[in-house]
């Protein structure tokens, strides 16, 4: 699976994925940079997919790339699973805004879809 570094070492990286896709999946929207949101897109997705699958293996997996953060895992598998169960993939979407004011990045909004 090819993936972007985004100028980090791996550890750092898949930290910071989790985090992204902790917030996107508490907060239902956040703001980031566009190429993190590219990325960060992926995780939700397959963190939905496994709610939606329910069972306990998906569940531990959950916690484990979530950093066992059970309120998360609780809110993918008892209300997201239930609002996407009829719908196969395309749980996100990514809103391009504005560059960044201080170096120039492109930022975006991503968001689950209602």
């Amino acid at each position: 699976m090819a993936y972007r570094k985004l100028g980090r070492t791996n550890k750092h990286r898949r930290s910071m994925l989790a985090t992204l896709t902790k917030q996107v999946i508490m907060n239902e929207r956040i703001m980031t940079t566009d190429t993190r949101a590219k990325e960060v897109r992926k995780s939700v997705e397959k963190m939905i997919t496994l709610g939606k699958r329910g069972d306990l293996v998906s569940r531990r997996n959950a916690l484990a790339f979530l950093h066992n953060d059970t309120e998360c895992v609780k809110k993918i598998f008892d209300d997201l699973a239930k609002r996407y169960e009829s719908r196969d993939g395309g749980y996100t979407r990514i809103l391009k805004v504005d560059e960044r004011r201080g170096d120039g990045s492109l930022m975006s909004i991503i968001e689950l879809v209602k």
